[in-house]
């Protein structure tokens, strides 16, 4: 687990995320000696024994170019048809820059409703598991050729710190425009300084990348904190680095002053645990009263109905739904019935279920072992939508 600069040397596992600022080139679509670059350096890694898997923009910028739709807005349906055409593209400049390396690439393309589905997300692992047993490096991208809002992760910050954790990687790296977090717009005050480590995200952070003024205070960095939140909840330690000068990732992977760096939580979720909390969609929510919140918090107890005050939301039985009291989200969950069985048991004892619903195939809710407890912080400190 990473917990300095000089631990990031042995991890073993990398996710790369570079975006669309860096890539995209108004005449050619897309910058190859950019990706020739980030090829040097994922060649250099995997020469050291370091797996790595790269998360990509540029396909819709690619297909701008070959259909000549640069300067004007493009309607969801015109950004899908960019994205098919400009995929392929993406591949091959990809492929041309690791086969001077004689390494291959290979095509993961995900949507979050592709992660939502327990069996869908092992086969995400298992499928980076065999590519990495082989020596191949996966190049993951959003599937924007059929993405829908509903199933978008967003942007491709959010998608690299979940395939970081779906991949069980050690570190991610982000690479930007900017070299770091500042604790000032560092466009408009000259004493601003970039922030070096940062053990635990908070507020303070959030409102640094939020400085008003230029790009730098727009959702990018926002963006980029919530991934690196994301991340540091399943132990994955993540930095935020220049793209634009030719050595910011080789000085960041030999431990040198480079960007800024997360640390990881001080434990990591489980798989199962990341797939509840920080993929599946939350179909309603379970109000419960002080006692079941103590118990929960305190005691590590499973959810029981006698604690549930109130439900909200249409949902079936395995859906995932919130526990709040006291106004704050305290978990997520996998539920043991429907809403409508939950509103008929709500507040009753465990051994009224089958007298209730003429059937009890559990004494409570929500298990434990399908229970995930969230921090205050997790639920409010960076849950700030982008501008």
């Amino acid at each position: 687990m990473i917990r300095s600069r000089s631990d990031i040397a042995g991890a073993r596992r990398i996710v790369i995320k570079i975006g669309s600022s860096l890539l995209a080139d108004a005449e050619t679509g897309i910058c190859q000696d950019v990706i020739n670059n980030l090829a040097d350096a994922v060649a250099e890694l995997m020469r050291g024994g370091t797996e790595v898997a790269v998360v990509t923009s540029g396909a819709v910028a690619l297909g701008r170019v070959r259909l000549g739709w640069v300067n004007r807005e493009l309607s969801v349906h015109e950004k899908q048809a960019a994205a098919a055409i400009g995929q392929p593209k993406l591949m091959r400049a990809y492929g041309r820059a690791m086969d001077r390396h004689g390494l291959s690439v290979a095509q993961m393309l995900l949507t979050r409703d592709d992660l939502r589905h327990r069996r869908r997300y092992l086969n995400a692992s298992n499928t980076s598991e065999t590519l990495f047993s082989a020596g191949v490096v996966p190049i993951v991208n959003e599937n924007d050729t059929v993405v829908v809002e509903e199933i978008k992760f967003g942007d491709n910050d959010s998608l690299g710190a979940l395939v970081s954790l779906v991949i069980d990687a050690d570190f991610l790296v982000m690479l930007t425009d900017v070299d770091g977090l500042y604790d000032h717009n560092p466009v408009i005050h000259a004493d601003a300084r970039r922030i070096d480590i940062v053990e635990v995200l908070g507020r303070e952070h959030l409102a640094m990348a939020g400085d008003a003024g230029s790009s730098f205070g727009t959702g990018g960095m926002i963006s980029k904190l919530k991934a690196a939140r994301t991340a540091s909840k399943g132990g994955v330690a993540s930095a935020i680095i220049s793209g634009r000068k030719q050595d910011s990732l080789q000085r960041l992977l030999h431990g040198e002053d480079e960007g800024t760096l997360f640390l990881c939580g001080a434990g990591r979720q489980t798989r199962r645990g990341h797939w509840i909390a920080d993929i599946l969609q939350a179909r309603g929510t379970l109000h419960v009263d002080g006692g079941a919140a103590r118990a929960l918090l305190e005691q590590g107890s499973s959810l029981l109905p006698v604690g549930v005050t109130a439900v909200d939301g249409l949902f079936d039985k395995g859906d995932c739904v919130e526990v709040v009291g006291d106004g704050q989200v305290l978990a997520k969950g996998l539920v043991n019935y429907t809403g409508e069985e939950m509103r008929r048991i709500m507040g009753h004892s465990s051994d009224d279920i089958e007298e209730l619903l003429g059937y009890r195939d559990f004494s409570s809710v929500i298990h434990r072992d399908n229970l995930v407890m969230m921090t205050h912080g997790d639920t409010a400190d960076l849950n700030t939508e982008e501008s």
